[in-house]
């Protein structure tokens, strides 16, 4: 059983907040998807406010945080934790209201600017060939295509400058030092920030408490091996101490870090235990894999991140020289035991 332990039981209704720490504010919003809504901050900040995260760009996002920017200004600066829609999609919107700068790292500002103009292999198509090549069946082909930029829809705008964070440097909030914590796997640079005095951090996607963040290979990397960084990322939260109040972005706060990486290791470990039972049996295709890894009935937007992640695990298999893969005739990538 585990014994993770979520301090706050219910999840603050939209237009409200619930302070977590002395100063910090949790707020939520809608999500158009399955995991239909995001955790956000405002942290108080000396004369004003920081805002972690902002959600998608769109009406219904942007009338509640009215409603919340009644209650919260100034707003000081912007900090994304990463360039996915859910965390970036009214950066420009709210750095323009308030004249303020946007704080990231340098791979998801350049990273969502180059997704957003379908720029250096950032394009659906790009991404559909490779998972063409790891054995996406043609139903499930046709039914990803001709979706257009999504980036773009969800994120309307973007920033065109940007104060830079790297790992290691300690950004001042609140009165408290803030220690940066980049992770990888997930996204190219993903930014957490740790605050000793009040023992939180903000999380982002690296550490979730009740479902496994997605690691995916994608286009641009298309032999990468995301789910190695990934791990190796989040095995850093066990130097953060074992009662940390854990801000995820998806989820309820929680404590337990050190377990919850112990967690997702094992999850990893059965998954890939489960891929090479199957592998023994003969050659396989990341698509034809689907339904190892994800027994539940998938749509088309599910698809899309599961087809990332199985080639993700399998990857890992691949370069860790647990698995061997060659391309057949027809192009596909198989992979069998060794």
């Amino acid at each position: 059983m585990s014994s993770l332990v979520y301090p706050f039981p219910s999840v603050p209704q939209p237009g409200t907040t619930i302070e977590v720490a002395p100063g910090i504010h949790w707020l939520s919003m809608p999500l158009p998807f399955a995991l239909d809504h995001i955790n956000l901050w405002i942290l108080r900040d000396e004369s004003g406010c920081t805002i972690v995260d902002t959600g998608i760009g769109n009406a219904q996002t942007r009338e509640l945080w009215e409603k919340l920017l009644e209650r919260f200004q100034p707003i000081r600066r912007v900090i994304l934790t990463h360039y996915h829609p859910d965390h970036a999609g009214n950066a420009q919107w709210l750095c323009q209201r308030f004249g303020v700068e946007l704080w990231a790292t340098q791979g998801e500002y350049l990273t969502a600017h180059a997704v957003a103009e379908s720029a250096a292999g950032y394009t659906s198509d790009a991404v559909l060939s490779v998972f063409r090549r790891n054995g996406l069946d043609d139903a499930k082909f046709a039914a990803m295509s001709g979706r257009g930029n999504r980036y773009r829809q969800l994120v309307p705008e973007f920033p065109h400058s940007y104060r830079r964070i790297i790992d290691g440097d300690r950004v001042r909030i609140g009165g408290h030092e803030w220690l940066a914590i980049i992770g990888h796997g997930h996204a190219p640079e993903h930014l957490s920030l740790h605050c000793s005095a009040l023992n939180v951090v903000i999380a982002g996607d690296m550490l979730l408490s009740t479902i496994s963040t997605n690691v995916s290979v994608w286009s641009i990397d298309p032999q990468g091996d995301p789910l190695r960084l990934f791990l190796d990322s989040i095995a850093r939260y066990r130097a953060l101490p074992g009662d940390v109040l854990v801000l995820p972005s998806h989820g309820k706060p929680f404590r337990g870090a050190h377990e919850r990486v112990a967690q997702l290791e094992a999850h990893h470990r059965d998954r890939f235990a489960e891929l090479k039972r199957e592998l023994e049996k003969g050659e396989r295709s990341a698509g034809e894999l689907l339904p190892v890894l994800f027994r539940r009935p998938l749509d088309a937007h599910q698809t899309f991140f599961a087809m990332g992640e199985a080639i993700a695990h399998l990857h890992y298999l691949y370069y860790a020289g647990e698995a061997k893969r060659a391309a057949g005739a027809d192009g596909i990538m198989r992979y069998a035991a060794r």
